[in-house]
């Protein structure tokens, strides 16, 4: 009897440290934050990731009464600045949005990475899919995948296209298997480059977001051939998607998925979801942070970011096996 009670006491100061824990975590998340919010992203000022962090920091900031201050950490195919994730303190005041490549792709394209893209985040939200746009100079007077196809056949090795990213030079180099296009793939070096390339005519043709493409479509020196996303945009309602082509090829989505370092306090993780959902489903916000530049808004919660991850690594995995790239 003696030793059931020992048994019994012990277990009731498991729960009730435990349900001390919940509540002090609980309370915390209420007075979080009490200091300014460093945002970690493994890329140069001025890109996707970098304009729409500030503004979401700038709405937050008007929420919390504390700014989101950006830490740029570019270079290593973004391991770097995952790398600096991985390793801050799990407190809530570390943050980071980092995009597919170092959450799911990077981990069957390098033998080893400085950090493990399972174990070492909390999932907090995607606030959203990047369009990413399939686009020609105008002066090569096509306006079909189609006529592209055909034109190149016509001009074997004369024209050349820019993917970043794996799905999407992946797709470009099938899309050529099954319509006997004849393109050459150009190296990917930056956004700024490839804008200059095809708008140029030095490399007329390009796979990637379309949020780099917005005012060159409006103003008509680029055509838009053809969409990654599930539907129509309305900011493009006469480009289809790749699916209603009938291209059945796999493909991953361009996203930039909001995590912490793992350890970070529940609680925590889903007041900063909850809040950055508020303002990602705000209609003014949207229209100028988001649809307008062909983003579309998913603010899932951390429990659906977390499913969705682990779904996208098993697509990805056959991606990168199917193209019979050996890792790094």
């Amino acid at each position: 009897m003696r030793g059931v009670a020992v048994r019994f006491a012990v277990a009731a100061a498991v729960l009730v440290a435990a349900a001390a824990s919940m509540l002090t975590a609980s309370a915390g998340a209420q007075t979080f934050p009490s200091r300014p919010i460093k945002v970690i992203i493994p890329a140069s000022a001025g890109g996707t990731q970098d304009v729409f962090m500030r503004a979401l920091g700038e709405d937050l900031r008007k929420r919390f009464g504390h700014a989101l201050v950006i830490d740029n950490r570019p270079g290593g195919n973004f391991n770097i600045g995952a790398r600096a994730c991985a390793e801050s303190s799990p407190d809530g005041y570390t943050i980071c949005m980092l995009p597919n490549e170092a959450l799911v792709y990077n981990q069957f394209l390098f033998r080893k990475l400085p950090y493990d893209p399972v174990k070492d985040f909390a999932p907090i939200t995607n606030p959203f899919f990047s369009t990413q746009a399939i686009v020609a100079n105008a002066d090569l007077k096509v306006k079909s995948l189609a006529e592209l196809a055909a034109l190149s056949k016509a001009k074997p090795k004369s024209l050349s296209y820019i993917a970043p990213g794996l799905p999407l030079w992946v797709f470009m180099e099938n899309f050529k298997k099954l319509t006997g296009a004849d393109m050459v793939r150009v190296p990917f070096r930056g956004g700024g480059e490839t804008a200059n390339g095809v708008l140029s005519g030095t490399t007329p043709v390009a796979f990637s977001g379309l949020s780099n493409w917005a005012a060159y479509l409006q103003a008509g020196t680029v055509v838009g051939l053809a969409v990654d996303s599930p539907r129509r945009l309305p900011m493009l309602p006469d480009v289809p998607t790749i699916g209603e082509l009938g291209y059945k090829i796999d493909i991953t989505r361009v996203y930039f998925g909001i995590v912490a370092p793992a350890g970070t306090p529940r609680p925590i993780v889903e007041r900063l979801r909850n809040e950055m959902a508020e303002v990602i489903n705000d209609s003014d916000f949207r229209e100028k942070h988001m649809t307008s530049r062909g983003h579309e808004p998913v603010a899932n919660t951390p429990d659906e970011f977390a499913r969705f991850l682990a779904l996208d690594r098993l697509l990805s995995r056959r991606i990168v096996n199917d193209a019979g790239v050996q890792p790094q």
